[in-house]
């Protein structure tokens, strides 16, 4: 039987302090992934536990920095920065809204391994970080978690990650909002059940 969201949250919490969570050796001595899937109806207390957790962290007394990546907020800097949200408006109202989705996979590169959301993930996370995605089912349907996670993975990147994902996460398939599977296979580990 799955706990509360709220003791799940403090399991996850007491979970990151510990330094064996950030030593970087997962199952296999793999880079640490970490799913912590959540109801999606309980959206806002994640976001509010995670900005909770982010400002008890900046104080410097956890031994390591918790960096929060939003990945609907990185998506919109970048179109924002290269003037594209205005042309996709006119663009899917004249082609579609698949259209906008290969769109905008294709300008960040989504499908490989230095896409631009990659990149700056491994850039702005310093050592000794816990690094914690957030924002995917805002993202949806234009990135897929199994992309990041994915190309995470293929990444320089060193630090423990822990993805939030509002579904479900069975260690074989993510079911976005309970209801949209993912038929790919993902070198994740549930964080907490």
């Amino acid at each position: 039987m799955m706990a509360g969201l709220e003791e799940r949250l403090d399991k996850m919490e007491l979970a990151i302090r510990k330094q064996t969570f950030r030593e970087n050796s997962g199952r296999a001595n793999e880079v640490n992934f970490w799913v912590f899937d959540y109801d999606p109806k309980k959206e806002l207390e994640v976001r509010e536990r995670i900005e909770y957790m982010k400002k008890k962290n900046e104080k410097g007394t956890e031994g390591f920095q918790l960096i929060v990546f939003d990945l609907y907020d990185m998506i919109m800097e970048y179109l924002e920065e290269k003037d594209f949200v205005n042309s996709y408006g006119r663009f899917e109202k004249r082609r579609g809204f698949d259209y906008i989705i290969r769109a905008v996979s294709t300008s960040m590169k989504m499908n490989e391994d230095d896409s631009i959301l990659i990149r700056k993930i491994v850039e702005q996370t310093p050592e000794n970080a816990v690094v914690f995605l957030t924002g995917v089912g805002k993202c949806y349907p234009l990135l897929r978690s199994h992309k990041i996670l994915n190309n995470l993975h293929q990444s320089v990147l060193k630090a423990s990650v822990v993805l939030f994902f509002p579904g479900t996460y069975t260690e074989q398939e993510l079911i976005l909002f309970n209801e949209i599977k993912d038929d790919n296979y993902y070198r994740a580990f549930k964080l907490v059940k």
